[in-house]
């Protein structure tokens, strides 16, 4: 018997339980209608709020920087230099996120697991919300601080935290996703910076989900109207911007301190040029065209509400993040697939994702879905959450 059977029974234990995820083809590009092995369907599954994914600027933009600067981007940014044009991208995330300075890591997850790291000691504490990403989760349990559990949102919980811990620790971070992305609710993050103020804590939000999304498309601190107070803004182009890698902002000496610390930076290749050059391209179109915003909006009001008018659960959400609440996984995974069969790519979403007995579809709604694209999928989620009983 192979020394890895073990796996193969966890994971066999774990298809019973309905928590594997099969993985599924596209034919062509990421965009609102797909093809997906063979099959034309209305996608619902992807970050690509602002339908930019296959934009024909940014895919020439991309083209353009193939041509000028090649391919690879040669080694680590860190070892081999970085071009001009990431350079432009650093300057162009520093102005989208109006802040002194700002650096792009090669994923968002990045970020997360190389920053949050080095930002406290021994001595310090992290307070992360419970339903943190994974990538929170990761990067905290990474530093030598100590971390502490506030419950999801809950900022009376929040404070009674901040109250027993700011005499014990040195310094504090307080932690957030801006848009959890699997319930697509909002961080209070006027509250928790208020709260932060009083009681001389730093804040760090996520904003990979806010990001195209809020505050016009400038993320959770415009929508706020506290850009100038969160020390720590980390994101990422590959949702809303619809291209690839992560950013992070802050004051010029956290920035020049993050990308000289965080192992995930320094020790990572550099993306290749010609993505610097489309999410570069990707900000303009977002600064230039706030009516996607609008319309991306649009397409959520109405397709939460009438999802919700068939008897939908849809949890939390608040954003172009709207779940269908299922509880069991199994049962998620035969909507997931009966939703294929008719059309709708919307896949489950079952633990480690989100707890067991959470699971859920996830429909993420993007600018480029037309009325008749999302008619026709609350039509098939009508007439396949009856015939599961689920309605």
């Amino acid at each position: 018997m192979s020394d890895t059977q073990y796996l193969a029974e966890k994971l066999e234990a774990m298809r019973e339980r309905g928590e594997t995820w099969e993985l599924r083809q596209l034919q062509g590009p990421s965009k609102p209608n797909v093809t997906v092995e063979g099959k034309e369907a209305i996608l619902l599954a992807a970050n690509n709020y602002l339908d930019l994914a296959n934009d024909p600027r940014v895919r020439e933009a991309a083209q353009d920087a193939i041509s000028e600067y090649g391919m690879g981007a040669g080694s680590d940014w860190s070892i081999a230099g970085y071009m001009e044009i990431q350079e432009d991208l650093n300057q162009a995330i520093a102005d989208y996120k109006n802040t002194e300075a700002g650096v792009s890591f090669q994923t968002g997850f990045a970020v997360n697991a190389g920053v949050l790291p080095q930002l406290l000691e021994d001595g310090d504490v992290f307070l992360s919300d419970e339903l943190n990403h994974g990538s929170i989760i990761d990067g905290v349990r990474l530093s030598p601080a100590d971390v502490k559990i506030y419950e999801h949102t809950d900022m009376g919980d929040l404070e009674d935290t901040l109250r027993d811990v700011h005499e014990e620790y040195n310094r504090i971070i307080v932690v957030t996703d801006g848009v959890f992305s699997m319930d697509g609710d909002i961080a209070p993050m006027d509250e928790i910076q208020s709260l932060a103020n009083e009681y001389g804590a730093m804040t760090y939000v996520d904003d990979a989900h806010g990001e195209g999304v809020l505050g016009g498309g400038h993320g959770i601190a415009s929508e706020f109207d506290i850009e100038d107070e969160i020390d720590f803004q980390m994101g990422t182009f590959s949702k809303a911007v619809g291209g690839f890698g992560g950013m992070f902002a802050g004051d010029e000496h956290v920035v020049e301190y993050a990308y000289n610390t965080a192992r995930t930076w320094l020790l990572s290749a550099g993306y290749p040029p010609a993505i610097a050059a489309a999410n570069m391209k990707a900000l303009e179109i977002i600064e230039d065209e706030p009516d996607r915003v609008e319309k991306l909006w649009e397409n959520r009001e109405y397709f939460a509400s009438e999802l919700e008018s068939m008897g939908w659960d849809t949890g939390r959400s608040e954003t172009p993040i709207v779940p269908a609440m299922v509880g069991d996984s199994n049962k998620a995974q035969e909507l997931g697939n009966r939703l294929f069969e008719n059309g709708v790519f919307a896949l489950p979403i079952v633990f480690p994702m989100v707890p067991r007995g959470e699971a859920r579809i996830r429909n993420q709604l993007s600018a480029g879905h037309s009325k008749e694209d999302l008619d026709e999928a609350l039509r098939v989620y009508e007439e396949v959450g009856r015939d599961l009983d689920l309605i």
